[in-house]
């Protein structure tokens, strides 16, 4: 997207460099991640960068409000709540298409809300790879607020770790082994010295959690979570002693009824320039005469499932539960990533952090996912190269 270091990237790329990046990202743990990483970060511009940091604060200004739970509170999924809830999230991150502003520019355009972790220890890791077998100015940064590596993954130990014994803080997922994300688990446990454990590790004996290690028995102080709630409602083949909805002693790092109520949910709430106008379809009084412009989305899934993006009036007036899904005003990603054949569409997952007590979040990395496809997803870029998981580098603001 900086048109100078884009032309230099592509003309010195090698193939060869890429596959010894890869060998070297997997080397590293031991461990080769399933999903693709692109040949290329991307290098974005100052006035995107300064747009993308716009929007992220007119999100925050309304999650930051004193009636943000009331609202949110009809995302809570009834029988699935968990105790002990954070008076707000830990983690933070918003998801903008980069797409066409109808002037000549480039805007972004907000696709998803969530209130849940997701690779804050790989992106940074991916970043130090990238500059090791690529040609990345000195003075760009994957970080914001001032962060350098060390420093970043200082205040992720602070906050996910604290002053517990990191042997008392665990990283929970379901079958974290069978994860697309394990490659994040396995350096966070790197990173912290926290242990990464399945649903069905921890025990418990009335109010206490506790997991077994090399025979011994380890009591939980803190859950880092990185569950997916409605993935493990529909887990009922899992034999558990713990259940996330169970009174316990422990301290939630990113509780899990963040999950839901920083969302799909938000969209609605969202009024700006950034956020296509959203709706609960329960709301709609009428169905739009231009059902091609928009998108059908569930408020309840994960990774794009059950998105209709080719939409008609039979698919909104079969839904049974319009309260549950939003009706988006669809985006169009601007291709505007050049590679050695189509060029590329991406979207920038910015992501946050929300100290305990603090009255705000605060931007500290990015994802970037670029596709060829109709969406950005696996299935919609089979076969393609120059598309997956990057990252973007940009000047300090």
């Amino acid at each position: 997207m900086i048109n100078q270091l884009r032309k230099n990237f592509n003309e010195a790329f090698q193939v060869e460099r890429y596959n010894q990046f890869l060998d070297w990202i997997a080397d590293q743990h031991q461990y080769r991640p399933p999903f693709r990483i692109a040949e290329t970060p991307i290098f974005i511009p100052d006035q995107m960068r300064d747009q993308l940091i716009e929007a992220c604060e007119e999100m925050v200004d309304v999650i930051v409000r004193p009636d943000f739970k009331e609202k949110s509170e009809r995302a809570l999924l009834a029988g699935q709540t968990v105790p002990n809830e954070t008076p707000h999230t830990t983690f933070l991150q918003f998801d903008f298409g980069i797409c066409e502003d109808g002037n000549g520019g480039y805007i972004p355009q907000l696709i998803e809300a969530q209130g849940f972790p997701s690779l804050y220890f790989f992106q940074d890791f991916v970043a130090g790879a990238y500059r090791r077998f690529f040609d990345i100015p000195d003075h760009m940064t994957h970080l914001f607020g001032g962060y350098e590596s060390s420093t970043y993954l200082a205040k992720l130990r602070e906050i996910i770790v604290g002053d517990c014994n990191p042997e008392e803080v665990i990283l929970l997922e379901v079958e974290p082994e069978k994860q697309t994300t394990a490659i994040d688990f396995i350096v966070a446990k790197k990173a912290l010295g926290i242990e990464i454990c399945c649903v069905t590790d921890l025990k418990k004996e009335g109010k206490d959690v506790y997991y077994y290690k090399e025979g011994r028995k380890i009591p939980v102080r803190r859950i880092f979570n990185r569950v997916i709630f409605d993935e493990l409602i529909k887990r009922d083949d899992l034999k558990r002693e713990f259940y996330l909805t169970q009174e316990a002693n422990i301290e939630w790092i990113g509780h899990p009824n963040w999950f839901f109520r920083i969302s799909k949910h938000t969209l609605p709430l969202l009024k700006s320039r950034y956020v296509p106008n959203s709706l609960y379809l329960n709301e709609v009084d009428q169905i739009p005469d231009d059902l091609h412009n928009y998108v059908l989305k569930p408020l309840y899934s994960f990774a794009g499932t059950g998105v209709i993006i080719n939409l008609n009036r039979f698919d909104i007036e079969s839904i049974t539960d319009p309260e549950n899904y939003i009706l988006q005003r669809k985006v169009s990603y601007a291709p505007i990533v050049p590679t050695m054949d189509d060029p590329a569409k991406l979207e920038i997952r910015m992501m946050l952090l929300w100290e305990r007590n603090a009255p705000r979040p605060y931007l500290v990395n990015n994802l970037v996912r670029l596709s060829k496809g109709a969406m950005v997803g696996v299935r919609y870029n089979k076969d393609k190269s120059w598309v997956g998981g990057s990252v973007g580098f940009l000047n300090p603001a």
